[in-house]
């Protein structure tokens, strides 16, 4: 019961993800298109949450959610260009985002037919706090240094991309 009861959470999270990517790409507003970007990072952090990755559930809210999207809104709403319409594209530009979106959509297929998945259940043991923190502070190879480094890097690149947005020309 417990099976079936995430499958279809997973199927309701990735359907209002999906719903919600594409609503985000043929938006014309850019406010509209930075809120549905909001609702597919809170559905990744709803499977991470249903998956029982607390952790990553709770930094995916916190860093992409709460800080990258925040930055985005506030770059657009300091420039003022919240309801300029984005709709003037070349058809080019549509080839392009098509080629690239079959290429992607060819690729992920192939991953997903030559990879095999193991199935079975996985032990939710309970870790120790000296072990998670040793985990997530090490910088051995499973470790998380690393991680933090880079979403640092990540959030600086972001407010620089805020800053340049919002400056005058």
């Amino acid at each position: 019961m417990e099976e079936t009861t995430n499958i279809i959470i997973f199927g309701i999270l990735s359907l209002l993800m999906v719903a919600a990517a594409v609503a985000a790409v043929i938006s014309s507003k850019i406010m509209r298109a930075a809120t549905y970007l909001l609702f597919v990072l809170f559905g990744t952090a709803g499977i991470y949450f249903s998956l029982f990755y607390t952790f990553l559930g709770a930094a995916q809210i916190t860093v992409y959610a709460g800080g990258i999207v925040v930055l985005f809104v506030f770059a657009i709403l300091l420039i003022g260009k919240g309801s300029v319409d984005i709709t003037h594209t070349s058809k080019l530009r549509y080839l392009a985002g098509l080629a690239t979106s079959a290429a992607g959509l060819s690729l992920t297929i192939y991953l997903i037919r030559s990879t095999s998945f193991v199935t079975g259940k996985f032990s939710s043991a309970g870790v120790s706090m000296e072990k998670l923190g040793n985990t997530i502070m090490g910088t051995d190879k499973y470790n998380f240094v690393l991680t933090f480094e880079v979403l640092s890097i990540l959030l600086l690149a972001c407010m620089v991309g805020a800053i340049l947005i919002a400056r005058k020309k």
